[in-house]
């Protein structure tokens, strides 16, 4: 199938004005963009029970910070399960505010909370600074669970992009840790390779949003070394994906990270995890964030929220 008329028209705008290209600007010029991309397009903002800014200390003084949402229908002291978030950018863009309508609807639609991290970026902060923030700020969830009304046994880890990098990264090294088994995935265009020769990334290497050269900006920027053996950069190089819990994997099908993410269900269920894939028609990387310009973004996170609050649903023990 061809690009979704939406989609066309969207490109057709931001290539007939010249609009300049992730590579072609600095990091803080790329960060304003996209903070302006996800404002103009994204999802109108729901209301919610209760947001709150967390900050995530440290024994060393440092702390990250991350936002807590609670859904609409939830009672102050409700304990429920929680997602972990983790935004997407290329490891170099994005932040916990330009994902803030996206966690708002999934709220409300899981049940859950959503604990949002505003994890390091790179080139400040480049490998492994994410990944070790999201493995902290998951350990530290864990242990505040009952400060903030947290089930620690009904947790689940999500993020688009570079954040479902860091999701599944996050989960093979707590699953690695003999941690708590979670109790979900949800991998929204993940990067699980950062080289890949398959068909997709030459098919939708120009023209489609995420171009070759941008995607080069962002490796060079997470990797100054070029290092791109180590499996906390690409997931797939792990030994093994078996123990992973079930796990949601959306591809939009005009994506140059389509076939890897295809990839990556193919060797997890070979592999013995429940792992289902969500391919969506048309559909360029970054839709899922555009919720006010692509129909399909708002009806992929309700589907997908379905599928977690069942996931995170509390399990009830015959007596």
């Amino acid at each position: 199938m061809p690009l979704s008329d939406q989609a066309q028209a969207l490109l057709d705008m931001v290539y007939r004005v010249g609009a300049p290209r992730f590579h072609e600007l600095s990091v803080a010029q790329a960060r304003h963009s996209f903070e302006k991309l996800q404002f103009v397009f994204g999802g109108e903002p729901e209301a919610v029970a209760s947001t709150l800014d967390v900050p995530l200390s440290r024994t060393d003084g440092s702390a990250l910070i991350a936002r807590l949402y609670r859904p609409l229908d939830a009672a102050p002291t409700e304990v429920l399960p929680l997602l972990i978030y983790f935004h997407g950018g290329g490891w170099c863009v994005g932040s916990v505010q330009s994902h803030d309508a996206l966690c708002r609807r999934m709220v409300n639609r899981t049940g859950c909370a959503v604990l949002s991290v505003d994890y390091r970026l790179a080139p400040e902060h480049p490998f492994p600074a994410a990944v070790e923030d999201a493995l902290f700020a998951t350990e530290w969830a864990l242990t505040h669970a009952q400060e903030f009304a947290f089930d620690p046994a009904r947790l689940g880890l999500g993020g688009d992009s570079a954040g479902g990098n860091l999701a599944l990264v996050t989960a093979l090294r707590l699953r690695d840790r003999g941690a708590p088994a979670l109790r979900c995935l949800c991998l929204i265009y993940p990067c699980t390779e950062i080289e890949s020769s398959r068909p997709s990334r030459e098919a939708y290497a120009s023209g489609y949003f995420l171009d070759r050269e941008s995607l080069s900006w962002f490796f060079e920027r997470y990797l100054p070394d070029g290092d791109t053996s180590d499996w906390r950069v690409s997931p797939m190089r792990a030994h093994s994906l078996a123990d992973l819990p079930p796990t949601i994997v959306v591809t939009a099908e005009c994506d140059p990270l389509r076939d890897d993410g295809i990839a990556f269900v193919e060797r997890a269920r070979s592999e013995g995890v429940p792992a289902e894939h969500v391919d969506v028609a048309g559909m360029v990387h970054g839709f899922v964030t555009l919720g006010k310009w692509f129909p399909e973004a708002n009806e992929v996170v309700d589907l997908i929220s379905r599928k977690l609050r069942g996931h995170l649903a509390k399990v009830t023990v015959p007596e």
